[in-house]
């Protein structure tokens, strides 16, 4: 007994003589992945850079949130009316489009969470990008990068919520947790900034592309930026360096939406998805109508929910955009058309072009985005990306650079390229505000349900006019169905951009958003 008494106290004494070495201070769990124990090699810096992109799934992917903030917003899309999921106190999606988001709203609240958690994976990447030992190629490329989805997410942030708390370095503490809102220019000369230093980090775009962040997307932003700003001639310099990058339009619309054609010569920066089970895949399938069996629209034998799908529906106001001869709506619409069935469930028999389509008598149609579908072995598993801009938008911005110099003959060769792909005429209007009109209807059906409408009727002061008059059309063509709340589309100054979360309001004690 006196012998097990002896080793115990040997044993005890030996634990606190090692406590009280400098491995006992070190308080970072060595099992556990921590900021603290994590950044030690270049390949643990790009895993935390992989997350920093991830983040861009939500939004700036088809996916929920963003088509709702940046697609249903505007006058696109719609949402198909379903009387069994009639939107609660926050409304989520339905509200947005409504004009009748609350503070407490998921949809909003999802998307200044994700941007948040992008600008916050981004800022560890950057600080620790200087403790690492990395050749200079690589602090440069891996900087470059997370610099640009920092921007891009603020960039996101001060279009949706005006002037926002400015993070650029990682929380560490209550101090810097919780921090005022910065004024809108003040985000803007900081994420200029880190576009700027992104378009010198960044290499240019190289074919077959990646999928990661060049100077040519670095140089993308910059330009949109500096156009929300009325800096025409930068936004000018700015496009048409990305015109001597190497990127050009495939030959056939419909063909950039193919799965070969991922990243593309066209593409300048896309969200990355791959099927499988791998937690990578993409899901579009909100965007599709109510039905009991999807098979003619996606090749596989699956049913929707009843509540997570008829989102962002094309308008007939969309439809009736494009013109008699366009490709591009074939290529980006296509209609479901079926009957009901004595269960009221509305079963799809056919799948239409939109191309002159008159619904029949004794049928009913749905249209729906067809340039998010491809084949796909697996219910809501697919490997479509997601476009963030493509050359064409490049092309067309450059176009609206130039028409608001004064430049309307250099303007239109750059609008050309866009039209004559599609199949069309030649525009030789050379009156600035006559073009400027031209130019929007052209990004409006070339970029159309890609989460570029909203941000475009923001950039140029169309929202409030050309939104109330789509409410007008929407009460005109859905009112006698009872769904549309009285104060739907009340479209103000006050509704151009969303409500601060409450949850933000209240333990950042940030101010509201005026009318909120």
């Amino acid at each position: 007994m006196k012998k097990l008494l002896y080793l115990i106290l040997i044993l005890v004494t030996s634990f606190f003589l090692d406590s009280c070495s400098d491995d006992f201070l070190k308080l970072t769990p060595q099992s556990s992945l921590t900021s603290g124990n994590f950044f030690k090699t270049k390949d643990q810096l790009l895993q935390a850079l992989n997350g920093a992109y991830e983040s861009l799934r939500n939004t700036k992917s088809g996916g929920y949130p963003g088509y709702a903030m940046a697609e249903m917003r505007a006058d696109n899309t719609h949402f198909e009316n379903n009387p069994t999921c009639r939107p609660g106190a926050d409304g989520s999606p339905y509200n947005i489009d409504l004009f009748n988001e609350s503070s407490i709203n998921p949809v909003v609240v999802a998307m200044w969470r994700s941007l948040y958690e992008g600008i916050a994976r981004a800022n560890n990447v950057i600080a620790n990008a200087s403790l690492i030992q990395l050749s200079p190629e690589d602090k440069s490329m891996i900087e470059g990068q997370a610099r640009f989805l920092r921007a891009v997410y603020y960039f996101d942030l001060v279009r949706y919520f005006g002037g926002v708390p400015l993070h650029l370095g990682p929380v560490l503490g209550t101090k810097d947790a919780f921090v005022p809102r910065s004024t809108v220019d003040d985000v803007y000369k900081a994420l200029v900034q880190d576009l700027t230093n992104a378009v010198s980090q960044l290499k240019a775009p190289a074919f077959p592309q990646d999928g990661r962040a060049t100077q040519g997307s670095a140089r993308m932003v910059l330009a949109e930026v500096y156009l929300f700003q009325k800096n025409f001639p930068l936004a000018e310099k700015e496009l048409k360096s990305i015109t001597q990058m190497g990127y050009n339009l495939l030959p056939n619309y419909a063909s950039v939406f193919d799965l070969a054609n991922k990243n593309s010569r066209e593409s300048i920066f896309e969200v990355q998805y791959a099927q499988g089970n791998q937690g990578q895949q993409s899901n579009f399938y909100a965007f599709l109508p109510y039905t009991s069996d999807l098979f003619l629209i996606t090749g596989v034998k699956s049913s929707n929910g009843p509540c997570d799908i008829g989102f962002n529906t094309p308008t007939g106001e969309i439809i009736r955009a494009f013109e008699s001869k366009d490709s591009r709506l074939d290529a980006s619409i296509a209609i479901a058309e079926g009957s009901i069935q004595s269960s009221g469930s509305f079963k799809i028999e056919a799948i239409k072009s939109p191309l002159g389509y008159i619904t029949p008598s004794n049928k009913k149609s749905y249209a729906y985005i067809k340039k998010r579908f491809r084949a796909h072995s697996q219910q809501r598993n697919q490997a479509d990306n997601t476009h963030v801009y493509r050359y064409s938008d490049a092309l067309l911005l450059l176009a609206d650079a130039l028409n608001e110099q004064n430049k309307s003959s250099e303007a239109l060769p750059y609008l050309n390229q866009v039209r004559s792909r599609a199949g069309l005429p030649a525009v030789t209007e050379t009156n600035p505000n006559s073009l400027r009109g031209i130019i929007a209807h052209e990004r409006r059906v070339e970029l159309a349900f890609e989460n570029r409408r909203w941000f475009d009727l923001l950039r140029t002061g169309k929202a409030i006019e050309v939104m109330t008059a789509h409410g007008q059309y929407i009460k005109k063509e859905y009112g006698s169905l009872g769904y549309l709340p009285p104060v739907s589309y009340a479209v103000t100054a006050d509704k151009l951009i969303y409500p601060v979360p409450n949850r933000e309001v209240e333990i950042g004690k940030l101010k509201q958003n005026p009318g909120y």
